[in-house]
């Protein structure tokens, strides 16, 4: 059996810099990646029978190199928490998620409250109203139906936007909006 390569800082900042190659990512979600290669890492050294307590503190050890390697690809502006929020916000909103439902993505991505909270509130970003209305077209509800609908129906697609996180107001209003009307303000976003 081949032995476990040893987990070294070059071999963390090269493992951080493949990632940010392919993927966009967080302060947190880079610490993340990193942190999963540690565990890994230290899995299959288990397995080769090296001793627990010298894999405890060469994982310990990692995990702070790692924390170390993502501060100074922050600093580098390699990682920009703000851009990544602000990217990652205007897509989810402009494909039909609710400002909820973007908040607790980039929640889940490492992007503070704060933060998240600000990225929302920026002009040029998406309303609720425009972000409700996409998925309105999306799943064909309201202005995009084909026919006319009866209560039970419209109780659906109410229910099909309120678990999509858009509060009641804005998801009546999107489905009474006239088809015209749902098209022009879908065609003037930017």
């Amino acid at each position: 059996m081949a032995r476990a390569p040893a987990i070294t800082e070059a071999a963390l900042r090269e493992a951080a810099l493949s990632h940010l190659a392919r993927f966009a990512a967080t302060e947190a979600g880079l610490r993340r990646v990193l942190g999963n290669r540690i565990h890994r890492w230290a899995r299959a050294v288990g397995a080769e029978g090296m001793d627990p307590d010298a894999i405890a503190t060469a994982a310990a050890a990692a995990r702070a190199q790692a924390a170390a390697i993502a501060a100074r690809l922050v600093q580098a502006g390699a990682v920009d928490d703000a851009a990544f929020a602000t990217a990652r916000a205007r897509r989810l909103l402009a494909s039909g998620r609710s400002q909820r439902a973007t908040l607790a993505h980039l929640a889940a991505k490492g992007i503070t409250g704060e933060l998240a909270r600000e990225t929302l509130r920026q002009e040029d970003m998406p309303g609720e109203l425009e972000a409700a209305v996409t998925l309105c077209r999306k799943r064909r509800l309201g202005p995009f139906a084909a026919a006319e609908p009866e209560a039970e129906l419209r109780r659906k697609w109410l229910a099909t936007l309120a678990r999509a996180g858009f509060g009641g107001e804005v998801a009546r209003k999107a489905l009474a909006l006239p088809r015209a009307e749902a098209e022009a303000l879908l065609a003037n976003r930017p």
